[in-house]
């Protein structure tokens, strides 16, 4: 079986934001050729449906790493964020690789040996070109309601009306 077909659309659109530029310049800076040849052991299965790229699937669990995303939370990334889905190689109105995808694609990864191997290649070629990749964490915009002096169901909040 072979690994699907994704496309990119363009490296610099129009409206391109500073995290997104800073992404390209990155990924511009990578020599992915050493990257790709150490992935060719990955070989997709004879069963079920086509494989994600093996250099996509690693680009984003880069992400995951620089921006301390579990694999939920870089599924919903890859699917909200223009630069990231650009970064991997996907294309605007592409379908992006669910959460299990990437267990398995770090399983195999594990399983091959090329865990550490791909990350130290990586971060020795930008340690080369004196880079750091400072990493952090995405803000959640999950909007929670708080409890309020009229809500009933909040007088868990209240001590004796202190």
């Amino acid at each position: 079986m072979a690994h699907r077909t994704i496309g990119q659309e363009s490296l610099a659109p129009d409206g391109t934001s500073r995290s997104g530029a800073a992404l390209e310049r990155l990924s511009s800076l990578i020599d992915w050729q050493p990257i790709c040849a150490l992935l060719a052991p990955l070989y997709p299965s004879a069963k079920g449906e086509p494989a994600w790229p093996p250099l996509s699937m690693f680009k984003a669990l880069l992400l995951a790493v620089w921006h301390d995303l579990s694999d939920v939370k870089l599924a919903e990334a890859l699917e909200d964020r223009a630069s990231f889905r650009r970064f991997c190689g996907f294309a605007a109105r592409e379908a992006t690789p669910e959460r299990t995808a990437f267990v398995r694609f770090r399983r195999a990864l594990i399983a091959q040996g090329l865990d550490r191997k791909l990350f130290e290649a990586v971060t020795a070629q930008l340690k080369a070109r004196a880079i750091t990749v400072k990493t952090g964490t995405l803000v959640d915009a999950t909007i929670i309601t708080s409890a309020s002096k009229g809500d009933g169901e909040a007088r868990w909040v209240k001590h004796r009306n202190r």
